[in-house]
């Protein structure tokens, strides 16, 4: 079995398409992506090549 990269789980939104999501669905992918870079600290997964920061910003500039 071959180990789960941050690849694998993140889903990025083009403005297009974020604007087509309600608020729900808005607040439902920060909390889906929040607990996903968590999850993946938590079994050992290294930031050092994701700047975090960057991949948690990337999330908020759609809410505009």
């Amino acid at each position: 079995m071959n180990a789960v990269a941050y690849e694998d789980v993140h889903v990025d939104f083009t403005q297009e398409e974020w604007a087509l999501l309600d608020p729900s669905q808005k607040s439902l992918y920060r909390d889906v992506m929040r607990d996903t870079y968590r999850n993946l600290t938590a079994i050992g997964y290294t930031w050092e090549d994701h700047n975090i920061e960057d991949h948690c910003q990337s999330s908020r500039r759609h809410e505009r």
